[in-house]
């Protein structure tokens, strides 16, 4: 397993194996705005990131507790002509879409959060819609839904999110199916708080329903179109959901996952590329009336010793120093193994899984995020990735595939795959590749077709400037997927490389830069940051940029030439430029 292996192999049976039986919910994650008096406040995102720079801070943060509340925050923004961009109160963002930027360093920005903003939901049984909050958490929009008999279709598979946050970045689980697996497709009407003119109080509250063409805009806008106050979702009447996990190999799966879309409403795949296996998911609607009391308590989601969760992170930085890829295998196959015995988190009783299929209400099956919650004073366990115990840290890779282009991708990464398998099992430690399905949408920043949507995690290093094992790989992929293939990126997540040219990915996009300009003339809601997602502008290109994506190397220094690492061209997509470890070419190097 390599020097450090066997250490980190332990520590995953240990972990695994000792949360398997007792459900723990340990300390909730940190707040991300921390304030300190005159010194102001900082925004972190829920891994920790952003709160190093000062782009990331304001000296004042608003907390509106009702909608004419907030409409009075973004009204004495704009009589400051002040920047305002909106939080809420979990920020699980990559992209720093709610930094407000250079701003900052004028003091002309003001956040406001969306944490208290929550008293809200009200269900409309006749018209089968409930309308929450912005602030509202997901789970506890979908415990109202249900204990009223009805069930809302769509949701991410993390919980750990806001109504407002989630629409506005595309958030979805995966159907192809009614209106689909992206939950910004269920949106019947929103409330949006918009700077107006002195006459009008310098703020207005305005609100799109289902035919406003508006409405597409504000479904997904990122939060630069005005601080959404209220969201009106569609409902269904209550269902249970059956799921079984089918784990079989990955030799046609790239064949397959059309029909298998179809055949299942809330189907989904997980390809482990290195174990070559396909996790296919049979998940189904089923009445009300079947037996079964099942949750879904997804491992990756659930509460980890602190201990344990530092431990893994020091061994696996012990398997990326030592360069032990076989250190990584073995622990690729033990995650896989494990997941497969107790169906990755599927518990038929609420607490143990004893077989498929697993059949439980929708509310409990359609999303989780156990480490949220805290019922009891535990401190010594909490999310893996809490950054107050340097836990993991990884990236997260999301690209969205039109329908039509998704198999050719797969067969172009197997290609590679095959040039060396080994080099797979990082991604395999984590999550593999998890795939699913979205509808064409009528959102302008929307998917206009219907699509596939691949996440995979990956390591990411303490410091922005040490590369990692096998980086040209899935820098490879990642631009494979993003230039040749021309998937679009998920609005909350990737490195800032994804983001390059996204405007000419949709066809509406010019719909969406004219609302913007309607509804925010002095573009008071965005920042250097989100403008440089919106419009895909690259960041100025310097020693070291490409390692964690804010470039796309074109020399050597790009990468970090002084540890092995030089700009290269790609092994199958060739018009890729990576950063490959060549240890050979150091010394060639610091000799001429």
């Amino acid at each position: 397993m390599g020097n450090h292996g066997w250490l980190l192999g332990f520590l995953l049976n240990f972990l695994l194996w000792g949360s398997a039986l007792v459900p723990i919910h340990g300390m909730p994650p940190p707040s991300p705005v921390q304030c300190n008096g005159s010194a102001g406040c900082i925004l972190r995102n829920s891994y920790g990131e952003w709160g190093d720079r000062k782009d990331c801070r304001v000296l004042s943060i608003a907390y509106p507790e009702t909608e004419e509340e907030m409409r009075l925050a973004v009204a004495q923004a704009n009589q400051k002509k002040q920047k305002v961009k909106v939080v809420s109160g979990f920020s699980h963002t990559i992209p720093k879409l709610a930094c407000p930027g250079k701003e900052y360093y004028s003091g002309n920005a003001v956040l406001i959060s969306t944490a208290k903003l929550k008293s809200t939901i009200e269900i409309d049984t006749a018209e089968m819609v409930v309308t929450a909050d912005s602030g509202v958490g997901l789970r506890d929009l979908i415990n109202r839904v249900e204990a009223a008999g009805l069930s809302l279709v769509a949701a991410p598979y993390w919980e750990g999110l806001s109504v407002g946050g989630l629409i506005s970045t595309g958030a979805h689980g995966s159907s192809w199916w009614g209106k689909g697996g992206a939950v910004h497709d269920h949106v019947v009407g929103l409330s949006l708080v918009v700077p107006a003119k002195e006459s009008e109080g310098f703020a207005k509250i305005i609100r799109l329903e289902a035919q406003d063409p508006l409405l597409n805009a504000a479904k997904v806008s990122m939060g630069i179109l005005g601080a959404i106050s209220k969201v009106k979702l569609s409902l269904e009447p209550g269902f249970k959901r059956s799921i079984t996990n089918n784990f079989t190999d990955d030799a046609h799966f790239e064949d397959e996952f059309m029909d298998h879309a179809k055949k299942h409403e809330f189907a989904d795949i997980t390809w482990y590329p290195s174990r070559r296996t396909a996790v296919y998911r049979y998940d189904d609607r089923v009445p009300l009336n079947t037996s079964g009391d099942g949750i879904n308590d997804f491992l990756g989601f659930q509460s980890n010793s602190i201990l344990t969760s530092k431990l893994l992170r020091a061994a696996e930085k012990a398997l990326e120093n030592s360069r032990s890829v076989r250190g990584k295998c073995a622990t690729a196959s033990t995650v896989l193994a494990y997941k497969r015995l107790v169906a990755n988190g599927l518990k038929n009783n609420n607490l143990i899984f004893t077989g498929y299929p697993v059949v439980g209400h929708q509310g409990k099956m359609q999303t989780s995020g156990s480490c949220l919650y805290s019922p009891s004073t535990r401190t010594d366990i909490t999310c893996a990735w809490d950054p107050r115990i340097n836990g993991l840290f990884f990236y997260e890779t999301t690209a969205i595939f039109p329908a039509t282009k998704f198999a050719e991708f797969i067969r172009e990464v197997k290609t590679l795959r095959e040039l060396k398998i080994d080099n797979f099992c990082g991604v395999d430690m984590y999550n593999g590749f998890l795939i699913r399905f979205i509808k064409a949408s009528g959102a302008y920043l929307g998917q206009a077709e219907d699509s596939v949507v691949v996440d995979f995690n990956y390591y990411r290093a303490d410091n922005a400037s040490t590369p990692r094992l096998n980086q040209d790989v899935w820098e490879e992929v990642e631009q494979m997927a993003f230039f040749k293939y021309g998937a679009k990126p998920h609005w909350a997540k990737n490195r800032n490389l994804a983001f390059l040219g996204v405007q000419k990915k949709y066809p509406n996009f010019n719909k969406f830069v004219a609302a913007k300009k309607q509804l925010d003339p002095q573009n008071i809601f965005s920042s250097d940051w989100s403008e440089a997602i919106l419009f895909g502008k690259e960041a100025e290109k310097g020693d070291g940029c490409a390692l964690e994506g804010q470039c796309i190397c074109s020399g050597d220094r790009h990468c970090s030439p002084e540890k092995g690492y030089f700009c290269r061209t790609g092994l199958v997509y060739k018009e890729a430029r990576v950063c490959r470890y060549s240890p050979s070419s150091i010394a060639w190097t610091f000799s001429n």
